[in-house]
């Protein structure tokens, strides 16, 4: 199906000499990606696949973006399917008759945006069963819109729902009959996230008496009863809508908020101190993220200072989680309050915390935490003694020290002894090549690395990276906006043989069409082709049209994501889009990557890829890698 490597012949061999009902006990195990590619490789598995997709209990084809006749043979009539996890954004309304099976109990589909509501109502008319379900940019192409009756005939017949995302604006909805939709919805319900909606809206609706409500309905006092994790973007945050969610929701324990001012708020229109003391009314409050987005303009929370935290804090020490983004007048007065009142905190994020200094941290080994994710980002007055105290906590796995730019090279000597860390963003920081290499002998757990903007890097980073012990387990790479970096650096990297799943080098002056072919030239582990699924070059300065020529097949086999100056040789590109339509090609400077960086929770993850142990047999016996001459499984 799509360009994946092709198993080795010895191995394929092996296999067709199994008893039959063995074969088709070991393909079950397998994904679909794993499926399609091994159905290439014999008739016995051509023969046999489409059988397994008759009864596989999840497909999930996030990957690539299939096309309606991709997807045809791939989802055959299955009563056993309970998951469908698909990026849709080659989709459209005519394929929705053939994604929506009645025995799903989970729907996660991505960049839905030639969808129209449609989609919705017919999910609510046949998936009476659903669970989980997730919709990312719904309807967002013109012409394509979504009804709130469609959004009704979802809620009536999905009323089993215990975990809803509405990744789309549904501010658009009419609000004189917005609370009454709502009423319908599941008793069960737990999780509800939402893309973008006013706050003007989420207040009515949870202030709302709905008194029409329909018969099962009809002694529930409250909407949402069950609720525990709110996520939503909002305009403004304010101090009714904090008040109305704390007061109205009484199962309550996960709240993410986020807003982005198009102006400077009013008080009417702002969170305040008193708006803070409301929060937690009910007391099971275990996560709470308040985040001021400066998409639209430079904008605080100016309204809030150390005395509303303190008195929050009081109220919060259950807290497990907290994150506080543009708490611009809170001082390590009130930071301090949240580390000595909060006795269960694991997961801290401060992001432009301007009056934060090294005070915070400066007794915080005479506390109980034990602090797991860490996030600081643009808080500029850290220095290296605030990362030396708080790297005392042992069990720390995520950093997040991005714009801190006082951040130095003492700071790594303290980083490199924690022995769990997992991820370490340290974009436009002051380190050195030489504090690298303090990571070398201890972190040895590390898979996520980020140095992007930091300018007095050079090509010894790289040996100091890979001539580590964490360097065999790392898997995302940022180099982006690196100077000093040149083509030796990747040449480097390269030979080292590290199977890279993401390489960032964007707006690398120096990076040319050399490192694009060293890169595909890799041999990993004995197998050659390079690993890696994002390649990011965007305005790279020295990429020309023969970078194209090596972005073709047979090279990167594997990759799914590429950034490229599109103006390098438009029609080359084209050309490349066209031979390869599973390749995600970004031109426009786009972000590439999974959003690893920043979750709903406001702190950095990386999920390690679940690999079937037949596929990774697979991939270790084989001497060639190869693809598919049209990106297809053959199916008939």
């Amino acid at each position: 199906m799509a360009e994946d490597t092709v198993a080795a012949p010895s191995v394929v061999l092996t296999l067709e000499l199994l008893p039959s009902a063995l074969v088709g006990s070991i393909l079950s195990k397998l994904d679909v990606s794993s499926l399609c590619s091994i159905a290439s490789t014999s008739r016995l598995f051509r023969a046999s696949v489409p059988q397994i997709f008759s009864f596989l209990p999840e497909f999930d084809l996030q990957d690539i973006a299939p096309t309606f006749d991709l997807l045809r043979p791939l989802l055959p009539p299955n009563p056993y399917l309970r998951i469908l996890k698909v990026d849709c954004r080659a989709l459209d309304d005519s394929s929705i008759a053939h994604l929506i099976n009645p025995s799903l109990r989970e729907i996660c589909l991505q960049n839905c945006e030639n969808f129209s509501g449609y989609l919705l109502r017919e999910i609510g008319k046949r998936c009476k069963d659903l669970r989980f379900l997730y919709l990312g940019n719904t309807a967002e192409r013109k012409g394509h819109e979504v009804l709130i009756s469609d959004l009704q005939e979802l809620l009536i017949g999905c009323t089993q729902l215990e975990s809803l995302n509405l990744m789309f604006d549904i501010s658009t909805f009419s609000r004189h009959s917005f609370a009454h939709v709502w009423s319908y919805a599941s008793g069960d319900l737990r999780s509800l996230e939402i893309g973008f909606i006013s706050s003007v809206m989420m207040t009515e609706l949870l202030s709302s008496k709905c008194v029409n409500r329909p018969p099962q309905y009809s002694m529930q006092p409250i909407l949402f009863p069950n609720l525990q994790k709110l996520s939503l973007s909002v305009d403004y945050i304010t101090d009714t809508l904090v008040t109305t969610i704390s007061k109205g929701l009484v199962s309550l324990s996960h709240l993410d908020l986020q807003d982005a001012p198009i102006i400077e708020p009013a008080v009417t229109i702002d969170l305040t101190n008193a708006g803070l003391q409301q929060i937690n009314s009910h007391g099971r409050f275990r996560h709470l993220s308040l985040v001021r987005s400066q998409e639209f303009i430079v904008t605080y929370f100016k309204r809030v200072n150390d005395l509303g935290v303190l008195l929050m804090a009081d109220k919060c020490s259950n807290l497990e989680s907290i994150s506080l983004g543009g708490f611009c007048r809170v001082t390590d007065a009130g930071m301090r309050a949240i580390l000595h009142s909060c006795t269960n905190l694991r997961k801290l994020r401060v992001c432009h915390g301007t009056k934060i200094t090294n005070l915070m941290f400066h007794d915080i080994s005479a506390t109980s935490l034990s602090l797991t994710h860490v996030g600081l980002r643009c808080c500029s007055l850290l220095t290296n003694t605030a990362f030396t105290s708080l790297a005392t906590n042992k069990d720390l796995k995520v950093l997040d020290l991005r714009d801190c730019l006082n951040l130095g090279d003492d700071a790594l000597k303290a980083v490199g002894c924690l022995p769990n860390l997992q991820v370490l963003l340290l974009d436009g920081s002051n380190v050195t090549d030489l504090g690298l290499s303090y990571l070398r002998h201890s972190v040895t757990s590390l898979t996520t690395l980020s140095v992007r903007g930091c300018p007095r890097l050079t090509d010894q980073c790289i040996t100091a990276i890979f001539e580590s012990p964490f360097s065999h387990k790392l898997q995302i790479l940022d180099l982006s906006n690196l100077p000093n970096l040149t083509d030796d650096g990747i040449l480097f990297l390269a030979k080292s043989g590290i199977p890279l799943f993401e390489l960032h080098l964007r707006e690398c002056p120096h990076i040319g069409d050399t490192s694009v072919m060293a890169l595909a030239s890799m041999k990993i582990e004995g197998w050659s082709g390079s690993s890696l699924r994002l390649l990011d070059v965007y305005e790279s300065g020295m990429i020309t049209k023969l970078a194209i020529q090596w972005l073709k097949r047979p090279y990167f086999p594997r990759l799914r994501w590429l950034g490229v100056t599109g103006s390098v040789n438009r029609d080359m590109v084209d050309s490349l889009a066209r031979s390869r339509p599973f390749l995600h090609i970004a031109c426009r400077g786009e972000e590439l990557g999974c959003g690893y960086w920043d979750t709903s929770d406001g702190f950095c993850r990386w999920e390690h890829e679940e690999v079937d142990e037949l596929e990774q047999w697979l991939l270790e016996g084989e001497d060639e890698s190869d693809e598919s001459d049209d990106g297809e499984m053959m199916l008939d």
